[in-house]
């Protein structure tokens, strides 16, 4: 994830210095929180605001690409303080090849996405039977 990172603000200096940006509003990363248990890997992006409706998630070979957009408040006069971000909100997470990204599912609860995917039945631990030859002469079967 950090060479994802680095590559993204290579990008936006690129973007600045020959001035290729597409759109004129601000793009965001979004505040995450990433694990790996027993089952798989999971992580939760920090959305407040955002309807649900404005989430895309997608999966090329093994990049996981989330977009969100909150849209700019309007109507509002005199601010005086704003820190709130609005606009485009994008992150994208190189999966390892031990996860099964046939099996992602996402859910959204409080302004929080949840994502978890389940680890690649490859990538699971197995037992291997050792069968035990009774004289040194006798071949060791060994199965999986």
């Amino acid at each position: 994830m950090m060479q994802t990172e680095v590559l993204r603000d290579f990008d936006r200096l690129v973007q600045r210095a020959f001035n290729t940006q597409l759109s004129t509003e601000p793009v965001h990363p979004m505040p995450m929180e990433a694990w790996r248990d027993e089952d798989g890997f999971h992580a939760e992006f920090d959305l407040p605001g955002v309807d649900d409706g404005q989430i895309d998630m997608a999966v090329e070979k093994n990049i996981l690409t989330i977009r969100a957009e909150r849209a700019k408040p309007e109507g509002r006069q005199h601010i005086t303080g704003s820190e709130r971000l609005w606009g485009h909100f994008t992150r994208e997470l190189v999966l390892g090849d031990s996860l099964d990204t046939e099996s992602i599912q996402a859910s959204y609860v409080d302004g929080v996405l949840r994502v978890d995917i389940a680890l690649a039945e490859s990538a699971k631990p197995r037992r291997i039977h050792v069968a035990a030859a009774k004289h040194a002469q006798d071949p060791k079967e060994i199965t999986s």
